[in-house]
């Protein structure tokens, strides 16, 4: 009931002339605390405009990266406010847990997985960006799997959304979650795979 409201306010925002910029600032918070993804204002933004889709997508890419950014450097720089967000979610123990082993390569190559699935799936992300300061991960790597995993994701869901309109908003309302989940995974262990045959 509540994503069915959601979904209908974010319609009644796609037609309104500064959606763009409003797509923009919701992909920013959303890499940091707001807990609605952007999706929810790409789909009815690509139904009411398709040949926009691509620059819907670099907006939310480009908002998301930067919000992504800006909660690495909470993660960094305000600890104690940080903390309030992870503790929300139920992620301090991990948070912790991370902060021993990011010393070892094992460990950088572990986040490296969890930052990609954090991206792409449902997992939240702004825990993770903001995780990402609190644990000091590799800025530039961060930056990319950022870049990467948030522009695939919301490439596909612009792009299929030009293709199948209101139907491909109606499927990512039921069983986009499960299917981005699966998505992420084969792509990351295909990854892992090539990467113990090339190395």
């Amino acid at each position: 009931m509540f994503l069915k409201k959601l979904y209908d306010r974010s319609v009644e925002l796609a037609r309104h002339k500064f959606s763009k910029p409003l797509l923009g600032f919701i992909a920013f918070i959303e890499s940091f605390f707001f807990p609605v993804p952007p999706d929810l204002l790409i789909v009815p933004m690509v139904v009411a405009k398709k040949e926009d889709y691509l620059k819907i997508f670099l907006i939310a890419t480009f908002g998301s990266v930067l919000g992504g950014l800006f909660g690495y450097m909470l993660g960094v720089f305000f600890l104690d406010a940080s903390m309030i967000i992870i503790e929300f979610y139920g992620y301090e123990e991990k948070v912790f847990a991370m902060q021993d082993k990011m010393s070892t390569k094992g460990g950088f190559l572990a986040w490296l997985g969890i930052m990609f699935l954090a991206g792409f799936t449902p997992l939240p992300f702004k825990v993770f960006t903001i995780t990402s300061g609190v644990i000091n991960y590799n800025l530039p790597v961060f930056f990319l799997i950022c870049l990467f995993t948030r522009g695939l994701r919301f490439f596909l869901v612009a792009y299929f959304t030009s293709l199948f309109g209101r139907r491909f908003g109606n499927f990512i309302e039921k069983k986009g979650a499960l299917w981005f989940s699966l998505a992420g995974v084969f792509i990351l262990v295909l990854a892992v795979f090539l990467y113990t045959i090339f190395t």
